[in-house]
């Protein structure tokens, strides 16, 4: 599958994944910041952002979709950084194709299986009613129900294009509903033998503790750092926390 790419700067290439939800725009003032040393690729991942809808959602077919990017751009043995569901996919391509990764970075996921908990998000998503002249406004108000928190709303709704009238979701949220048991999952197998970092944020529980022997089944090298001062979305609480993480790294 062809993805939308979100493509700047020279040197070393690096690929930023996106987590559920999202989209490669996403990562803004990371990947500027990393393009002055790096040149760096954020797709939107299928079901995401710009790129096309589909049913297959499985960690194998995103992974595909990255591997067709690789050679599609050129790229040799890229860095590969992944955010929660994005993370999934980076550890999948490591896994699947080891000789297409040079270093991979998981941020603030494991290899496990998650609770059903975001699901009410996309039922959320799903019943705003797409009327026309729906304004971001009402949008978010008939979200609150579902999203209480006022900055994940916004997070969600960034994927609602209000240029078209009536507005429509970029997401792919009828395949995204269906795909949710395999999301939440994680039934890859391998080994991965390069340099791994994984990077939790300090106030998340996503990844545990009893998860690095897991870790180090799979990806031998595996390292473990936090970020102070961040929850899940670690790269947006402290961005400079995040970029001195992975700058060495990297490097």
């Amino acid at each position: 599958m062809k993805l939308n790419v979100i493509e700047m700067g020279e040197g070393s290439p690096v690929l930023l994944l996106h987590g559920l939800f999202g989209a490669g725009r996403n990562w803004g003032g990371i990947q500027k910041r990393l393009a002055q040393r790096h040149r760096v690729l954020a797709p939107d991942l299928r079901n995401h952002g710009d790129s096309p809808h589909t049913a297959a959602m499985g960690y194998a077919d995103m992974a595909a979709d990255i591997c067709e990017l690789i050679r599609d751009r050129g790229l040799s043995a890229p860095a590969v950084l992944g955010h929660s569901m994005g993370g999934k996919v980076a550890m999948a391509l490591a896994l699947r194709h080891p000789e297409m990764v040079g270093r991979l970075v998981v941020a603030d996921i494991a290899p496990v299986k998650y609770p059903p908990s975001l699901r009410g998000y996309i039922a959320g998503m799903r019943a705003i009613p797409l009327r026309e002249g729906l304004t971001r406004r009402e949008a978010d108000a008939a979200l609150e129900a579902a999203v209480p928190e006022a900055g994940i709303r916004a997070f969600l709704l960034q994927s609602l294009d209000f240029s078209a009238d009536p507005p429509a979701w970029k997401l792919g949220l009828a395949e995204l509903a269906a795909a949710m048991p395999g999301i939440e999952d994680f039934d890859i197998e391998g080994r991965y033998d390069g340099p791994v970092l994984v990077l939790a944020g300090a106030q998340s529980g996503y990844i545990r503790r009893e998860n690095h022997a897991l870790f180090r089944r799979l990806f031998p090298r595996a390292e473990f750092a936090e970020v102070e001062r961040a929850g899940h979305w670690l790269h947006a609480d402290n961005p400079n926390g995040f970029l001195t993480a992975i700058g060495p790294f990297l490097a």
